[in-house]
C-alpha cells in the first residue's frame, strides 16, 4: 500500500509542478514579457528565488500529510510565495502559504467538511 500512495503521490506532483508552471502569474521581477510562466518559474528556481516545488512539497509532507489538491506561485509583496491546498483525513481542506524562498510557513487554513445531515440536499 505504502509504494501505491508514494506512486500516487510522485504522479501528482509531477502534474502539479506541470499546472503550476503554467498558472504562473506575472511579478514584479523583470523578465521578458515573451517568456512562457514556465520560463519565468524555472528562472525564479535557477536564481535561487525560489525553492523547487518539489522540495516545498517534500518537507510539508511529513507534518501535513494529505492529496494535494492545487498548487499556485504568486509575488506578495516582493517576494515568492506557494499557496499550497490539500485534501487531509476527514475531508479537511488546508491552504497553507510557505515562503519560496526557504519554506517557512506563512499561515494555515483549515476548512472543515460539514457533516451531511439526513434529510438535506447537497
Amino acid at each position: 500500500m505504502l509504494s501505491r500512495i508514494t506512486t500516487q503521490w510522485r504522479r501528482t506532483l509531477a502534474s502539479l509542478v506541470m499546472l503550476m508552471t503554467l498558472a504562473l502569474p506575472g511579478s514584479g521581477v523583470s523578465f521578458a514579457a515573451d517568456k512562457p510562466d514556465h520560463d519565468r518559474a524555472r528562472q525564479a528556481v535557477e536564481a535561487g528565488d525560489v525553492l523547487p516545488l518539489r522540495t516545498i512539497l517534500d518537507r510539508l509532507e511529513h507534518e501535513y500529510p494529505g492529496q494535494v489538491m492545487e498548487v499556485e506561485l504568486d509575488r506578495e509583496k516582493g517576494e515568492w510565495v506557494y499557496e499550497i491546498k490539500l485534501l487531509r483525513k476527514g475531508g479537511i481542506l488546508m491552504k497553507l502559504k510557505v515562503l519560496a524562498r526557504d519554506g517557512t510557513i506563512l499561515g494555515i487554513k483549515e476548512k472543515h467538511d460539514k457533516p451531511h445531515r439526513q434529510g438535506e440536499s447537497r
